[in-house]
This record gives C-alpha cells, structure tokens and sequence, in this order.
C-alpha cells in the first residue's frame, strides 16, 4: 500500500514547483517540470508528454509574433548593428566560398581543399572591413556605392576593378581609374579604350557606331531606349513624350542600319520630320525592306503627326544626338575599329569608356555598354549554368550623370546572368532624377550591398539611410542635484543618426547587406595595395629609363597618343605619381583627390 502511496504521492509533489512556475508567468520551465513528474509516474506518458511539449515549442518559435520578438531581442543585444556572428555566417569569404559551385559553374568541380584555396576574388566582391573581418558580396549580387564627392566611392572602385576575375567594363568621367588600372587589368588581358569625351587626351582603341545590329527590329527598340535613358520624367506628360520619342527614334535608325547610313543622317530625319519631305519618302522606302512590316505604318503615323506633336518629339530626341556635335564622340562612334563582345569576354578583356557630360556623350556610352550587356546576358544563355563564367564586371563610376542605362530591369536579372553590377552615385536623389522614384526604388531593392559614404548634406537622403538603419534601444539615467540616481527609462534612438551619416569620417562607410543588420566599416585604400605599388614603383623606373616623353606606355596604351595639357607621359607614369600623392595625402589625414 505504501508503495502504491508513493508512486502517485511523488509526482503530485513534483508537480508543485511547476505550479509555482505556472503562476510566475514560466510557462515552459512549468512544462518541463510537468514532464518530469509524468515520468516518475509512468514513462510511456513521460515520452507522450515530452513530444508535445516540443511540438508545441516547434508551433509556438514558428509564430510571427514569436519571430518578431526574437529579432527584438537579438537587435538590442547588438544595438542594432550586426555580430561578429552575423557577418562570420553571412558575409565572411567562407560563407561567399560556399556559393562558388552556384556563381562559378566551372569550380563545381574542384575538390574541397583547393576550393578552400580560391582566392576569393574570385567568387565574391571585398566591401569592407570591420574590426578583423572583412565583408564580401557574391559575384551575383548587385553593389551600390553612394556618397559625395571625395569620400572613397572610386578608390574603392579601383580595387574592384583590379580584382574582377574576368572581363570589365569600366564608365567614368575622369581618367583616374584608368590610369590607375589599365597597368595591371593589362596583366589580365587586352586594355580597350572608348573615349568619346576625349578625356585626358587618351585616344580610342575601339569604336562603336550606335546603328550596330539595328537591322534587327528589337535591337533598335533597345538602342533607343538606352540612348533615351534618363530622358524626361516617372509619369504623365514628360513619360508620354518619352515613350513616343524612343518609338521614333528606333524605326530612324532601324532604317539607316537597313540602308547603311549613319547616324548623322538619322540627325538629319529628326531635323526634317515633316510629311511632304525627303525624310518621310527616304525612311518609308527603307522600312520596306524591314523584317517587320508594322515599322512602315509607325514611320507613316510619326510623319503624319501634327506639327505640335511631332515638335514635341523631336525635341525630347534631340539630347540623345548632341553628341554628334562633338569632333571626338563622332570619331569614336565611327571608324573601322569594332569589337567582337565574344572575344572581350574570352579574353577577360577590360574596356575603359570614358564620357564628359559637356560633351553629351552620356546616350553614346549608355548604347556601348547596353550592347555589351545584352550581348553578354545573350551568351550566357547558352553557357553552362546559364551564366558568364568568370563574370562580367561593370563598373559604372557615376552611373546617374553619363551611363543613364535601364538598371531597373538589369538589377533585377543579370547577377544570374554573370553579370556583377557595381554602380556608384553621389546621392539617392541623383537616382531618382534619372530613373524616377519608382526605378530609384527598384534599384535600390534589388541592390544586395548598399555602401553608404558620408559627406553628404541633403535631409531627406540622409533620413532615409538613417531609418533603414532601425532604431535601438538606449537606457536613460535621471539624476538630482546631489547626483543620486532618481529614475532609470529606456527610448527609442536611431541606430546612425543622420548627423552621423552626414559626419562620417573618410574612408569609413555604412553597410547595409542582405539578411544582416547594418554595419560601421573601414574601406582599403587603394595605393596601400602590393600590387598597385608595385605598379607603380615599375612605372617610376620606366620613367626614369627613358631619355624622353615618348616613352613605350604599359599593355592597353596606344603608342604615340598625346595626353591632356603639358603631361604627355604615359598612363603607367602618372599613375606612378597618383599613388605617390595619394600616399603623401593620407599621410597628411586627407581623403585624397585623384578618385573619389
């Protein structure tokens, strides 16, 4: 009897701290000892008890509201920024090694211990460090950069550029990328130049004629909605007119490619649109010729518009032909110098274009590096995995200002395609102004790395990055007079301000990575690298080697090319003296003026 007694009196005592617990707001400590005390009764109940108890615990951790609490909770810990955990299990070079089958279809095949060798580069794209990690991004990611001028946007450029595993396609609208990477991007492969600003006064090695595969119908649908880009407005009229325009502007040159014409005589189409002139009969008679019969009744409805309208048309096509105004864009858009896109890739090429917004070259170059992309998202269709393997780079230094090309649409696909995007802008409202608010919008959501620079001094871009950023909780002290402790509170603050976005201290940047809280990182300079001094200790000696100014230029230079104002020595030596001064300027505390 007794042992009968203690067989049911022990779990009912045991049962009494879980109602302890219970009534304390412990639940799961109740649970437990619930199931401890069912196991003293009878096992099999105890095993029962235990499998509901973890289901109920599966169910209950899986609730929205359980989440949010948890990513509450793990915020406060780390005052709103990432762990050393976080960036070790999201952007550490592990963790980008890892994707390396996926992004690079050809290292699938290597064996663990060597893929564990692989230098990182070549699966994924440094940002920055913080503390003793670095923070990567995966070749399939898109990167933007924003900041003010002189902040470190385009230093860091440069090392990216030095670093692409494949071919590269560099836009600026200075020469110092090219100058500071064309020496060793030549170790690579061929150096290309495009410069239809005449920047520099470094000539083009290549040409490219915007009427280039235009005999296909959608080609120059393409071509002219990249020479269009950043035309007019999101919306209402401005949009409207541009829509019209770029419809206007392909069956022109569509026609001219059909006819083998040039795109001084699509100028002169635009310039004579009117019904009864030789335009109309020209342009009609050639779209006759087209693979598409609708581009005939298009060419008739654009000519028969009333005057108003087609005014209204040609105007808004007329900033995507003032660069044939300029002696050096038209140079380099005609010539017998084109290039094989195929080959650029196989070669691991790097082609430099290189644009002054004086010159309104920026529809020239958004054409250029349109048809390079497309062709290569082309390509990679029929690669393996469906994408380049290595990658290609575009590099696009002051995306908004001279390279208006539709990263909506490409943000959104081409990281799949082996295309690795890496854009910098001055600020969010410099997007804004020439993709509109909603392409700013989807740029920025399909950007997997946002580097913010600080400098900047517009409220509104400044309380954006700041609320992206969340808020932390900060623990308030009130004191009386005598410095005892009256009251203790705890308020809601942002976790960067926007006076310390706007403050941030040169070479110091805001990451905002994808499936990972927010972090304070120190960005490399450049001219600290090996291999960019040893560049240029190599470029000095070459220097100092010859007994004049035409001395041979490294890999990439056209022999004989003069160069702006009294400096008419090679690329390789003033790159020489640009990491010198950086060198010296850093030394001195400054952010360095040759990049940005």
């Amino acid at each position: 009897m007794s042992v009968e007694l203690a067989r049911y009196l022990l779990p009912a005592v045991a049962l009494l701290p879980a109602g302890v617990a219970w009534s304390s707001g412990r639940r799961w400590l109740a649970a437990t000892l619930a199931v401890a005390a069912a196991g003293l009764v009878d096992y099999r109940l105890a095993a029962l008890a235990a499998a509901a108890l973890l289901t109920a615990l599966v169910l209950r951790r899986g609730r929205s509201s359980a989440v949010v609490n948890r990513w509450g909770d793990r915020s406060r810990r780390k005052s709103g920024v990432a762990s050393t955990l976080d960036v070790a299990r999201i952007g550490s070079a592990h963790a980008m090694r890892r994707k390396a089958p996926v992004v690079r279809p050809s290292l699938a095949a290597l064996p663990l211990p060597r893929r564990a060798r692989l230098a990182t580069t070549e699966v994924a794209v440094p940002l920055a460090r913080v503390g003793g990690q670095r923070v990567w991004a995966s070749v399939e990611d898109v990167v933007l950069t924003i900041g003010a001028p002189r902040t470190g946007k385009s230093v860091w450029l440069t090392g990216r550029i030095i670093d692409a595993p494949g071919a590269c396609l560099v836009t600026s609208t200075r020469t110092d990328l090219h100058d500071l990477t064309a020496g060793l991007r030549a170790k690579r492969g061929p150096v290309y130049v495009f410069n239809a600003g005449g920047l520099g006064g470094i000539e083009s090695s290549v040409t490219f004629d915007p009427l280039t595969g235009c005999a296909d119908p959608v080609t120059a649908t393409q071509r002219a909605t990249d020479m269009l880009g950043g035309v007019g407005g999101e919306g209402g009229e401005a949009a409207r007119w541009r829509e019209l325009a770029e419809g206007a502007l392909s069956l022109l040159m569509h026609a001219a490619a059909l006819g083998g014409l040039s795109m001084r005589t699509v100028s002169e189409w635009v310039s004579d649109a009117n019904l009864d002139g030789e335009a109309h009969r020209e342009v009609t008679s050639l779209l006759r010729r087209s693979p598409e019969p609708g581009y005939v009744a298009a060419a008739e409805a654009y000519f028969n518009n009333n005057e108003r309208t087609r005014t209204s048309i040609t105007t808004t096509i007329g900033p995507a032909l003032r660069w044939l105004m300029s002696p050096t864009a038209t140079a380099a858009a005609e010539g017998g110098a084109p290039f094989d896109v195929a080959r650029l890739l196989r070669q691991r090429a790097t082609i430099y274009v290189l644009g002054a917004k004086e010159a309104h070259t920026a529809p020239l170059l958004a054409a250029l590096t349109g048809h390079i992309a497309r062709e290569a998202r082309h390509l990679a269709a029929r690669a393996p995995g469906g994408r380049l393997d290595p990658p290609l780079t575009l590099a696009l230094d002051e995306a908004g200002l001279i390279c208006p090309v539709p990263l909506p649409d490409w943000t959104s696909d081409m990281g799949g395609r082996g295309v690795t995007i890496l854009a910098a802008f001055q600020s969010r409202a410099q997007m804004v102004n020439t993709w509109g608010p909603t392409g700013a919008a989807v740029i920025l959501s399909n950007a997997a790395a946002l580097m913010v620079f600080g400098g900047g001094h517009d409220y509104d871009d400044l309380e954006h990055w700041s609320k992206l950023a969340g808020e932390r909780d900060e623990d308030v002290t009130t004191r009386d007079h005598g410095g005892r402790v009256t009251s203790r509170s705890t308020r809601k603050v942002a976790v960067i301000s926007a006076a310390q976005l706007a403050h941030l201290p040169d070479w110091r940047v805001v990451i905002y990575r994808r499936g990972m809280l927010p972090v304070i990182a120190t960005v490399a300079h450049t001219w600290k690298r090996r291999d960019v001094r040893a560049q240029a200790r190599a470029d000095k000696r070459a220097q100092r080697a010859s007994a004049t100014t035409t001395t041979h230029p490294y890999p990439g230079d056209v022999p004989g090319r003069p160069h702006a104002g009294d400096d008419t020595r090679p690329a390789g030596d003033r790159a020489g003296d640009w990491v010198t001064a950086q060198h010296a300027d850093h030394q001195q505390g400054g952010a360095g003026d040759g990049c940005r």
